[in-house]
């Protein structure tokens, strides 16, 4: 069999804790190791992850890592700097939060090879950042429906077309074909990739096999940041593709968005007071019964306060972040 080359592209700013792993869940890959490189596009970071890079290349010789630089710091150009200096005919897309399976490689390149889609890509077992009850409540939240919706990467499904995958694999006809990621959006730049796959006649191929571990956030402050960028961007992404919306991506700033009204004219209305009560009633029971739920069939206490927390940051972030976006469109 010809293996292709395949380079893994993987932005990248202070990742010192993570990067070592990554790269070594890289080189533990079944796919030749010869028929592989890595090019991880770095923002200048400050700490120690390129000295963390440079100590795993001297030690593991046998896999070609590269670095470029990204003064930037913007994941959709640190992407394409990376991709112009790939030589591969597969490019794969990994972060730095992540560590993948040892047969994450070869099920990509098995799925392009079969025709299965234009960009393949597979689940995230999600991982807790840390060991703290409020890391594990989040990565618990990370996974769970209510507070992702259907999206089949994070709750799992039986392989299918789907809308978007984390990350992703492609050939490299396909950025000739239809452009690299837009440097544009800061952050949705895989889903408006995605898009334009689909709009272009391509597939977004999902396969549960196909398998790697992401570190959520540590901190309910660090996951209000990434779902403030997650709403944020998304709304202007769906300027350019607004057919793209899906349900799950509107409840939140719905629900924020009522909330919001009820909160203003409660002062003057007594139906807006009890629109308020109940709303906020009845999204608080639910967060309730999940968290009791869970914290029941994992024998895990703490989810009973800490699923909550984790699911309402990311519904508020996220929501207000959208409803921001939308109230100033001519921002960048």
């Amino acid at each position: 069999m010809a293996w292709p080359l395949v380079s893994i592209v993987i932005p990248c700013y202070n990742e010192q804790d993570t990067i070592a792993a990554l790269l070594e869940a890289i080189s533990q890959q079944t796919y030749p190791l010869d028929r592989l490189e890595v090019i991880v596009a770095d923002g200048m970071s400050t700490d120690n992850t390129r000295h963390n890079i440079g100590k795993f290349v001297a030690e593991h010789p046998e896999l070609d890592v590269r670095v470029v630089e990204n003064p930037d710091r913007a994941i959709p150009k640190a992407l394409n700097r990376a991709i112009e200096q790939a030589r591969g005919e597969i490019i794969l897309r990994l972060d730095a939060h992540s560590q993948p399976y040892a047969d994450y490689v070869e099920r990509c390149v098995a799925a392009l090879e079969a025709g299965k889609g234009d960009n393949v890509g597979g689940m995230w077992e999600i991982v807790a950042g840390s060991q703290t009850w409020i890391a594990r409540s989040i990565a618990v939240a990370a996974s769970h429906p209510l507070g992702v919706g259907d999206a089949h990467y994070r709750v799992g499904g039986r392989a299918q077309c789907v809308d978007t995958v984390p990350f992703g694999a492609y050939r490299r006809s396909l950025f000739e074909r239809i452009g690299k990621f837009n440097e544009a959006l800061l952050t949705n730049e895989d889903y408006e990739l995605n898009a334009r796959i689909r709009l272009n006649g391509g597939k977004i191929w999902f396969d549960p096999a196909i398998r790697m571990k992401y570190f959520a956030r540590k901190s309910l402050s660090d996951l209000a940041r990434q779902y403030w960028r997650y709403g944020y961007w998304k709304a202007k992404m769906l300027r350019i593709y607004p057919k793209t919306l899906r349900w799950r991506q509107l409840l939140p700033p719905l629900f924020v968005f009522s909330v919001l009204i009820s909160l203003i004219l409660s002062p003057l209305s007594v139906v807006a007071r009890y629109g308020l009560f109940s709303t906020l009633g009845s999204y608080l029971l639910i967060l309730a019964a999940v968290g009791a739920r869970e914290a029941l069939v994992r024998r895990e206490a703490f989810l009973l306060v800490g699923l909550p927390l984790s699911i309402a940051t990311m519904h508020f972030s996220w929501g207000l972040a959208f409803l921001w976006s939308l109230a100033s469109a001519n921002e960048r």
